[in-house]
This record gives C-alpha cells, structure tokens and sequence, in this order.
C-alpha cells in the first residue's frame, strides 16, 4: 500500500513538472514567434516609410515646381497717357486668354509708392510730374513658363497700341525650367532605386522568416498537402503582416507630415492632399502586394526541396 501510495505520488510530482515545463516551453516559442513577427512588422514598415515620404515629394513635385513658375510675373507698361478705365478693360481681356492665371491693374500712384519703396521718398522732387505709368502685372499658366512660350505671349501682348513695353526676367526662367529638369530626373532615379531597394529589402526579410518554418512546410508537403493548401495559409499571414506594416508606415508619415506643416506652414498651402493621400494608399497597396508575392515564391520554392537541402 505505502509502495503504490509512493509511486502515485511521484507520478503526480513527475506530471507536475512535465507541464510545468511544457508550459515553459511553449510560453517560450510563443514569445519567440510573437518577437519574430512584430519584428518583421517593423522592418517592413520601416522601409514603406521611406517609400511613402519619397512618394508624397514625387507626386507633388510637379505641383510644388507649378507654384514656382507661377509666381514669376510679366509686367506689361501702358502709355503715359492711358486712363485707368482703359487699362482695366484690357486687363479683363486678358484675363479671357489661357495662358493668363492672374492679371493685377498697378495704378500710377500704386506704381509711385514702390518707387518710393525701392529709391527713397525724394526721388520725385527733381521731377515735374509722375513719369510712372500704369501697368499690369500678369501671372502666367505654369503649362506656358518656357522661354518660347513666353516670346509669343510678349509679341501677341506688344500687338494692343497702348502697350508700351512687355518686361519679364528671361533669365530666370531659364535657369529654373533647366533646375526642375533636373531635380526631376534626379528625383524619378531616386523614386526607382528605393523601389528596387525596398523591394529586395521586404523580399528578404520575408523569405528569412518563412525559411525558418521550412521543416514545418516539409512536413505538411510529406502527409500529401498541396502547394496551393500548403502556401494559402502563409499568404493570408503575409497580407495581415503587409497590412499592418502599411498602416504603421502611413501613421508614422502623417506623424512626419504633422510636425512638417507646423515648421513650412508655407509649403504646405500648396501640397495637393489629395495626391498625398493617394500616396498613402499605394504604400498600403505595395506592402501587401510585396508581401504576399514574397511569401508566395518563397513557399512554393521551399516546397520543393529535398530533404538534405533543408539543412543548408
């Protein structure tokens, strides 16, 4: 009685520990599997992050580039003896050709106060009367902002009698439509490359944690599983992961966005938000589509090895 007694309370003891520590162990593979996947999450979000910003300054490029062109300005001087009247209807009959976006009338006194700004308050004391004239100052379509465009819009101008003259720094537009040209083609191999980069970055880093599950896929492949029952589990896991990596990035992008607007509230007043958040949309689509087509490759790849290969 005391032996069976004694056996039975090992076997309780024993069990005991045994899952005990099979608990342990399995709290510990949790842990593992829980560190493996928030950390691929990360990882991905990371590089989305970098994809997104680079892809709001992309698509507002030509946005941010059109506010530039546009602020550059055609002064048109009218004759001495033109009356304001006048001057506004031409005014509004530029305002009805395309390649016009604003037309501001600068009366003469308007005109003498920016004299007086640049030159000096006694400028007009050796003067019998005004010699400033009214002019208008023209804001130009962005589509027009080149140097040959810009020729034709100074002939058809200079064509109206009492036009005078039709002035507007050449030089400067020169030099910026050959620095957007530039910052351009700049900014699209950069776009490029970092998609290259962030594709073989995700496509890595996936393959890395579905690798590690390869004796699992092994197993599955050995009972009869198909490709498509074996792969269809680590795609859907690849499109929650790609998911929330997204969502990661895309808040992480609008925390980065918030604190910009603060600091260039300027720049910010001429961002197409609308494009940005197309943006953030492709950052959303990228992540899952890169993901899942990773995972997909990788799996049906790793199906297919023989069972010496899984060791290597």
């Amino acid at each position: 009685m005391k032996k069976n007694l004694k056996t039975l309370s090992l076997t309780i003891v024993l069990t005991y520990h045994t899952n005990k520590m099979g608990r342990k162990e399995k709290n510990i593979l949790n842990g593992r599997l829980i560190h493996s996947y928030v950390s691929l999450v990360i990882s991905i979000a990371l590089v989305l992050f970098i994809v997104g910003l680079a892809g709001i300054i992309f698509i507002n490029a030509k946005t941010v580039s059109d506010y530039f062109k546009e602020n550059i300005r055609i002064t048109v001087l009218l004759d001495l003896d033109t009356k304001e009247q006048n001057a506004s209807a031409y005014a509004q009959k530029l305002r009805s050709e395309n390649y016009v976006k604003e037309v501001k009338v600068i009366s003469k006194e308007q005109g003498e106060e920016e004299m007086k700004n640049m030159l000096g308050e006694n400028f007009m004391d050796v003067l019998e009367s005004n010699p400033i004239p009214i002019s208008l100052e023209l804001k130009i379509n962005a589509d027009y902002i080149s140097s040959d465009s810009l020729s034709q819009i100074k002939k058809d101008i200079e064509r109206e009698p009492m036009v005078k003259d039709v002035v507007y720094q050449e030089s400067i537009v020169n030099l910026m439509n050959t620095n957007i040209k530039k910052v351009g083609m700049i900014l699209g191999i950069f776009i490029l490359l970092l998609l290259f980069i962030s594709t073989v970055i995700i496509n890595n880093t996936v393959r890395l944690s579905v690798y590690a599950k390869r004796f699992t896929i092994h197993t599955m492949r050995l009972v009869g599983a198909t490709k498509g029952f074996i792969a269809r589990p680590f795609v859907l896991q690849a499109f929650f992961q790609g998911l929330l990596s997204a969502l990661l990035a895309n808040l992480a992008i609008l925390v980065v966005v918030n604190l910009m607007k603060k600091e260039f509230q300027a720049l910010f007043q001429i961002i197409d938000y609308q494009l940005m958040f197309y943006s953030l949309g492709g950052v959303i689509v990228v992540g899952v589509v890169l993901c899942m087509v990773s995972t997909s490759s990788v799996v049906r790849g790793l199906v297919n090895i023989t069972k010496d290969e899984l060791y290597y």
